[in-house]
């Protein structure tokens, strides 16, 4: 236990030392699903197809409650459809799952400036409408990957509750029950809520053994230059968010750890996750329960928000073991904004080789295509329809050719 809160506490405290040696820049952080981002974009008008209207009032009440408490609140609902062909003998033709979040911030210090200092949550109810959840229908198609990760049958959970602490303003701390994904390997389109379906396009591309949510650890992620940051985590590898009190226990009982560190390039804080290129190492412990051997990986990622108009990216990941999906991924792919920005429509090739460690070897690579479009269909309201076409998959003896046919919707309180 000593070990590791010095392993916690050393790197905290060496942020601290550095806060004061650098010019005053405000700390950026998270990626598009942290409860931050989540608040900015519910507060950012967006009116869609129709003006604005019923939600007026609501957005107004619930700015108002936050200007007297410092508790920001916000809440969505989505579900997620699959339907495919090409699917081995026996498997499950289709897959379904939906979600209420309930996600808010309340800051509790600095809110009249200084360094700010927030609690922020958010709660989940996950639930599958099918015999196979969302989550798993790539797996059950014999596709080596993940299909709307979020979307699986977990019922009520939390995926995360945290302190999050401002040092000075080119520095800030995450301390509680953390979700990985806010902070590694982040870029503008790595959200299964707003953008690609398929894991290889997202956090850790398919090649990151990432820890569950509810995690128990720190980051700490500190701005060097005006556009050079560092971001460095220790989390438990043992989280279970149905039950996430025992991530804290483990994390000092077990010593089964992710640890993650990024060196990343951003044209400025504003844009950080949008004009972005990084570099991501990370590691796992062995995991003495289940048997998963330790293991190490690298992950890559540029993207630029050229105009504001379009974004291409290139995207990839090697890992040593660790019991992640893929063993190597690479990802390349385009998104563009349409009709004013209301709009968003993508496009992204992946190749990846399975993992040996996870799966066993000699199995073919595979070669996956994703496009989407989401369209903003009210202030409230976003419904993305969209394909994925599968070569190739590894653990399917019967078919090498499938394609996915997906709708998603996305309700906002």
């Amino acid at each position: 236990m000593f070990k590791m809160m010095k392993t916690v506490l050393l790197p905290l405290a060496l942020s601290a030392a550095l806060v004061g040696q650098l010019p005053a820049q405000r700390a950026r952080d998270g990626g598009p699903d942290s409860v931050d981002a989540l608040l900015e974009d519910r507060a950012r008008e967006t009116p869609g197809l129709f003006e604005r209207g019923f939600s007026q009032r609501w957005d107004d009440a619930r700015e108002a409650f936050f200007e007297r408490t410092g508790l920001n609140l916000g809440a969505d609902y989505s579900a997620q459809l699959y339907s495919a062909s090409g699917r081995p003998d026996g498997a499950a033709g289709d897959a379904s799952a939906g979600m209420a979040r309930l996600y808010g911030r309340w800051d509790l210090l600095g809110r009249d400036g200084g360094n700010g200092g927030s609690l922020n949550f958010k709660v989940e109810h996950r639930h599958r409408y099918s015999d196979v959840a969302a989550s798993g229908f790539s797996l059950n198609l014999g596709n080596v990957g993940i299909m709307g990760a979020p979307f699986n049958d977990d019922g009520p959970r939390l995926t995360n509750l945290y302190w999050r602490q401002e040092l000075g303003e080119r520095a800030v701390t995450y301390l509680g029950f953390l979700d990985a994904t806010d902070f590694v390997d982040a870029y503008a389109l790595a959200s299964p809520w707003t953008a690609f379906g398929s894991l290889a396009f997202s956090t850790g591309s398919g090649s990151m053994a990432l820890p569950n949510d509810a995690t128990f650890g720190a980051m700490v992620g500190l701005w060097a230059t005006d556009t050079i940051y560092v971001v460095g985590s220790v989390t438990d590898l043992n989280a279970d968010p149905t039950d996430p009190f025992h991530s804290a226990e483990a994390f000092f009982d077990e010593d089964e750890y992710f640890k993650s560190l990024e060196v990343g390039w951003s044209s400025s804080e504003d844009r950080f996750y949008t004009d972005n290129v990084h570099l991501t190492f990370w590691h796992v412990d062995e995991v003495r329960a289940t048997g998963a051997p330790d293991g190490w990986g690298v992950n890559w990622s540029a993207s630029y928000w050229v105009d504001d108009a379009f974004m291409p990216f290139l995207r990839g990941g090697f890992a040593e073991d660790g019991g992640s999906l893929l063993e190597t991924s690479v990802s390349a792919g385009v998104a563009a904004n349409l009709f004013d920005g209301r709009d968003l429509i993508g496009a992204a090739a992946n190749w990846g080789r399975p993992n040996s460690t996870t799966f066993g070897p000699g199995l073919d690579d595979q070669f996956g295509i994703e496009l989407f479009y989401r369209l903003q269909a009210s202030e409230s309201v976003r419904v993305t329809p969209s394909v994925q076409l599968l070569w190739d998959p590894a653990l399917n003896a019967d078919e090498d050719f499938a394609a996915v046919f997906g709708l998603r919707g996305v309700v906002t309180f």
